[in-house]
């Protein structure tokens, strides 16, 4: 994964479409703070060893009790050991949505291909949107998985916070391939025409950014189009700011010429 993918993975938590008393509630008595928001950059000087015991620890933890499998997620949100998959896989089912979301995120960062038809399931049915939010954020790391399809789905019909994360993880999803990237680039340009969330919008330009290599050159081109059309429209300052970086980055004299005769006409500042 990318360092921009991974950066852009630690983003706030948006509004939910839940009850926020019941979740609220037991999320401050069992999880102080979001697993997503713990999970580290790749380290080459990590302490191999600490690393270790770390995981053997959160082995033992995984197979107690509630409270126990909560410290165990924590250590395999940061940790990557094969040896937990088959201990996180059976807390996708359990009741407590905390449980369910925690390991969601730690399959995100130990990939499996048995962990693949759970996760799909999740984003498809589970009632929490905290759990599918994980899980979008989640098959971000399975992008040779058919995750594809889900993904933009999730994009078109989900609440804010998942549709955040599903186009984020559209990015990483899309790369794999020419076809892939011009299936996700699809979806991503009409959900920043239509979604509602400024947030979702910004992000639906990040993807489509780091997705632009990767198309083919009338794809390219309509790309750039809804980028500038972005800057000039979009009634968010926020968006019209991710725009505006996304131009800049692709680093086209053309592209650089052109926001220099918008700024000279005064319709950029």
């Amino acid at each position: 994964m990318g360092d921009a993918f991974s950066s852009k993975k630690n983003d706030a938590m948006a509004d939910l479409a839940i009850d926020p008393d019941v979740l609220a509630n037991e999320l401050a008595a069992e999880l102080v703070g979001d697993p997503l928001d713990e999970i580290a950059l790749d380290d080459p000087e990590h302490d191999a060893l600490l690393a270790a015991r770390a995981c053997d620890e959160g082995l033992e933890w995984l197979q107690q009790g509630h409270d126990q499998w909560l410290q165990g997620l924590r250590v395999f949100c940061e940790h990557r050991d094969p040896r937990a998959v088959p201990l996180l896989l059976p807390l996708l089912e359990e009741f407590c949505p905390v449980v369910r979301m925690s390991a969601v995120y730690a399959l995100g960062r130990n990939p499996s291909a048995q962990a693949v038809q759970p996760l799909l399931q999740l984003l498809k049915l589970d009632s929490n949107a905290y759990v599918r939010k994980a899980t979008a954020w989640s098959l971000g790391n399975y992008s040779d998985a058919p995750v594809l399809n889900p993904l933009i789905h999730a994009l078109q019909t989900d609440v804010a916070s998942v549709r955040l994360w599903a186009s984020v993880s559209l990015a990483e999803a899309g790369s794999t391939s020419p076809a892939k990237a011009d299936l996700a680039a699809g979806q991503l340009l009409v959900s920043l025409q239509i979604d509602s969330e400024p947030v979702v919008r910004s992000n639906c330009i990040w993807a489509l950014s780091r997705l632009h290599d990767h198309l083919v050159k009338p794809r390219q081109d309509q790309v750039v189009e809804a980028f500038v059309g972005a800057l000039l429209q979009d009634r968010e300052a926020t968006v019209r700011d991710e725009a505006r970086t996304a131009l800049e980055q692709l680093d086209d004299p053309e592209l650089v010429d052109r926001l220099k005769t918008l700024v000279d006409e005064g319709l950029l500042l």
